[in-house]
């Protein structure tokens, strides 16, 4: 069988999901799974008809993939009051000329195209970096602001830097959802029975981490940017909800606002997977 490869990306959410498969924990139901690990921007660009049969990927890069692609059920990170936020330095005063984003594809750069366009356009100079090259460029006077995400997010303020607009509370306010900021995203043409199975494997995978947390420290230790146990929990209790366990009926809510607002047309579909409790099978998506 020929292997499926699968990429998520390093943030301690995906390493907390993925522990159990990762450490061979958990049963892969008869699918033989191969990781892939790299920056959502790099997985993003790795979508398309001949890419990862399943990967992490933004949410604003699977619309534009929503042909190809659905929304797996579990493993999507929505940003409850936890999005995106677009920092500069401390004092700096003016208008930012130099702005970073962390990736044309990603739904921080989509915010801010969508929130901030007058930052978007000329004479403001926006360049997409890799995400962890934004902190240290505004550090260094390098530009003057910048979208951050991630652990970013929790560890600015000691670092010097100030927020200029928390582009994730500006999102909910406009929309009243949450930020859809990245999911797992599988082929349509592997099958509902795959999908199934993938769902399923991702759930028990969950399950396990869940039950022992502690026991995926070094799991997320391994692969994060920032290696204060503080901070890679948080990042975990804030991302990791009930809608990554199962979108649910709340989630697709959020999918469906995010993709009148900047969809074009395009639609998300979920997957078939397990449903919240309380609940009815059948979901028609």
């Amino acid at each position: 069988m020929t292997a499926l490869q699968v990429g998520l990306s390093p943030c301690p959410n995906d390493t907390f999901l993925f522990h159990g498969l990762l450490t061979g924990q958990v049963d892969t139901r008869g699918l033989d799974l191969e990781f892939v690990i790299d920056d959502v921007q790099a997985l993003n660009e790795r979508m398309g008809p001949d890419g990862l049969a399943v990967t992490k990927a933004s949410f604003a890069e699977g619309l534009r993939h929503a042909h190809d692609y659905g929304v797996l059920a579990v493993g999507a990170a929505l940003g409850f009051g936890v999005g995106p936020v677009l920092l500069g330095r401390s004092g700096a005063v003016g208008a930012p000329r130099r702005v970073l984003c962390p990736g044309a594809g990603t739904t921080a750069t989509l915010l801010l195209q969508r929130l901030r366009p007058e930052l978007c356009a000329p004479p403001t100079e926006l360049r997409q970096v890799r995400f962890d090259a934004i902190m240290p460029a505004l550090l260094s006077g390098a530009a003057d602001a910048g979208v951050c995400i991630h652990e970013a997010r929790f560890t600015y303020a000691e670092q010097g830097l100030a927020l200029i607009e928390d582009l994730g509370a500006s999102w909910e306010a406009v929309t009243g959802q949450p930020v859809p900021l990245g999911g797992l995203f599988a082929h349509k043409a592997l099958g509902a029975d795959v999908h199934g199975r993938l769902n399923a494997v991702l759930a028990d995978s969950l399950a396990l981490a869940r039950s022992n947390p502690e026991a995926t420290l070094p799991t997320l230790r391994a692969h994060a940017q920032e290696l204060d146990d503080e901070v890679l929990w948080h990042h975990v209790e804030l991302y990791v909800n009930d809608q990554t366990a199962a979108l649910g009926a709340a989630g697709r809510a959020c999918l469906d606002a995010f993709a009148r607002e900047v969809g074009g047309g395009a639609t998300l579909q979920v997957l078939s997977g397990p449903v919240p409790p309380g609940e009815q099978e059948g979901d028609p998506s």
